[in-house]
């Protein structure tokens, strides 16, 4: 019964990106995929021979990273669906067949809000990201009026964009556990293309925000041990002595003055 449930979930998950692809090809969809590709061209930070990862395809991967000078680019995704020239395995985000500290990036394109084992996603990218590893997030903004029409009213529709949507802050709390460190938070309007990531980082907080991204940067803190202090014995010291060496001292800091003093006068 576990597992016909697994399948059934992944059934699900595959039907609503589906529905995600038509979205794309919409006005509204073509101005979010616009916002989008400038937001990941500016946050693509890392080297050409360095690993990148991308779990769940999007289709339009040329327009934001160039397959041919990225030849470490890998899509994994449970579908069949086209990448575009970039290295493609077929597997569950939940169980990516990647080796821990291995990726220097990870992309999580519109993958959380249609799965239902989010946790359980986030903590398999902690896995195989390397100490300061990027983390690349795209998400629906779950208090958008157009989210909340799709989800609310158009939800009986056989089309409609349904999902299980998070809050940027919820996003920020899980990352937070993890020990990620978020670096940029933007937000994408369907009214209007936006196509600059300073002005998306102004919008993150507007209710027109349809999607939002988040980079963050994998923390590794290390623990460096204390030498445990010895218990020091009290001791005698002779009074005596110290005031002759601090006399001894005085007296060898006077000569030289003096002969510094003779030279220059000479």
């Amino acid at each position: 019964m576990m597992v016909t449930g697994f399948v059934v979930s992944s059934q699900r998950c595959k039907m609503n990106r589906n529905i995600l692809f038509k979205w794309y090809d919409t006005p509204r969809g073509r101005i979010l995929q616009q916002s989008e590709t400038a937001f990941l061209k500016h946050s693509l930070t890392v080297g050409c021979k360095q690993t990148i990862v991308q779990v769940g395809v999007l289709g339009w991967e040329k327009e934001f990273i160039d397959c041919s000078l990225y030849q470490h680019f890998l899509v994994i995704d449970n579908t069949a669906r086209d990448c575009q020239a970039a290295h493609r395995i077929q597997a569950e985000p939940d169980q990516l067949p990647v080796l821990s500290n291995s990726a220097d990036m990870v992309i999580l394109p519109h993958l959380l809000e249609f799965s239902d084992n989010q946790h359980q996603i986030l903590r398999e990218v902690e896995r195989i990201l390397k100490p300061e590893g990027k983390l690349i997030i795209l998400n629906f903004n779950p208090w958008s009026f157009w989210v909340w029409h799709q989800y609310f009213w158009d939800q009986k529709k056989p089309d409609s964009l349904r999902g299980n949507f998070i809050s940027r802050t919820k996003i920020v709390d899980w990352l937070k556990l993890l020990n990620f460190g978020v670096e940029i938070a933007a937000g994408f309007r369907t009214d209007v293309l936006s196509t600059g990531v300073s002005r998306s980082e102004r919008n993150k907080h507007s209710v027109r925000v349809v999607a939002y991204a988040i980079k963050a940067i994998k923390r590794c803190y290390h623990i460096i041990p204390f030498t445990p202090v010895s218990v020091l014995r009290p001791r005698l010291a002779i009074v005596g002595a110290m005031e002759s060496a601090v006399s001894r001292d005085c007296h060898s800091l006077n000569v030289a003055a003096s002969g510094r003093s003779s030279r220059r006068t000479a």
